[in-house]
């Protein structure tokens, strides 16, 4: 999915505005009020190119898992000094816990059934320390697509052009989304495409599978950026 757009993600990122440090400070409090845990030391999974680890290591003893190995260079690339692994949320095994398990910016998505999901949530909790809290940031509802809709990103730099465009659509309970890259660089103009796909979930769906995982849950509406956080505890 990210072969070729690892190395444009922040740009794209940056071009829309995405603030990784208002974030993070909502997720430290959010942090402070449920773990009971006295640990500090915190799991980003499907960290990305470790957008919100740049703050969060500054706080926190900070690990991170990607299923993406080109995502992965590019965060290896900004944050030496940090550990990454390669895995699939779904059943990953680190042999460790930790006291802060995340999984943000609804990467939960590419959970892409509710089997999926399940197991998701249950390695997550398999890593949670007991006190620890794991936190996810949901994928948009079934409610919320608005079918045949366009969307379009431009990044603008002196050496770098970027538009990406898709439009959203719907295959029973998956979201579909190919995107279209026309990248401009001194070297010249390419075009290539990304297939994704993503489970669309219920509110109760999302319940269930941290209850399943022995978590108590409990739902922050508003989130990081309007689609909610759901927040396990681990006895």
């Amino acid at each position: 999915m990210y072969t070729k757009s690892a190395v444009l993600y922040d740009a794209i990122y940056e071009a829309i505005g995405k603030d990784y440090a208002a974030e993070t400070r909502i997720l430290q409090n959010l942090i402070q009020v449920h773990k009971l845990a006295q640990g500090n030391n915190l799991l980003d999974v499907a960290c990305g190119t470790g957008g919100h680890i740049r703050y969060l290591q500054k706080m926190y003893s900070v690990e991170g898992l990607d299923l993406s190995v080109e995502m992965l260079e590019v965060a290896r690339q900004k944050f030496p000094k940090v550990h990454f692994y390669q895995g699939n949320f779904i059943n990953f095994e680190l042999g460790r816990q930790y006291d802060i398990v995340l999984c943000l910016f609804s990467a939960i998505g590419y959970a892409i059934d509710q089997t999926q999901l399940k197991l998701a949530v249950r390695s997550m909790a398999r890593h949670t320390a007991p006190g620890g809290v794991l936190i996810i940031e949901p994928w948009l509802s079934l409610d919320d697509i608005r079918q045949g809709q366009p969307h379009a990103v431009f990044v603008d730099k002196p050496d770098l052009k970027v538009a990406r465009m898709n439009i959203s659509r719907t295959e029973g309970r998956r979201f579909l989304m190919d995107f279209h890259y026309l990248v401009a660089k001194p070297q010249g103009v390419e075009h290539f495409t990304a297939h994704h796909e993503l489970g669309l979930f219920t509110h109760d769906e999302y319940l269930r599978a941290f209850q399943k995982a022995g978590l108590e849950v409990l739902y922050e509406p508003g989130g990081l950026t309007g689609r909610g956080l759901y927040i396990g505890t681990k006895d």
